[in-house]
């Protein structure tokens, strides 16, 4: 089982990590919402717990917590700039469908 980020995604998570000044890493999670049924959870994690996988990218830890990792299993994070627009993209090969809005997912 992994989580992997593109060096885009690193380059990011880390420039935010050097101005907040703290954390260990980033956390990835899946929760129950939206129309699809689940959607994703990304947040700074100042600490890890017992239970949580933890990988690691250039440097850059990918906490994950037990349940998520089954959806979770082979994801890329990457950070996309398309027009206007950027953020952070879940290349997600578990997923089946997804919302018209992209807000949510099902596996």
């Amino acid at each position: 089982m992994a989580i992997t980020m593109t060096p885009a995604a690193v380059k990011h998570v880390v420039g935010y990590l050097e101005k907040r000044g703290h954390g260990e890493g980033v956390r990835l999670a899946v929760r129950t919402t939206g129309c699809s049924g689940m959607a994703y959870v990304l947040e700074f994690v100042d600490d890890v717990e017992a239970q949580d996988e933890v990988f690691e990218a250039s440097g850059v830890k990918v906490v994950v917590d037990p349940k998520s990792l089954i959806y979770l299993d082979g994801t890329e994070l990457d950070y996309v700039r398309e027009g206007l627009n950027e953020g952070f993209q879940f290349n997600n090969p578990n997923v089946r469908n997804e919302c018209g809005c992209g807000e949510s997912f099902n596996v």
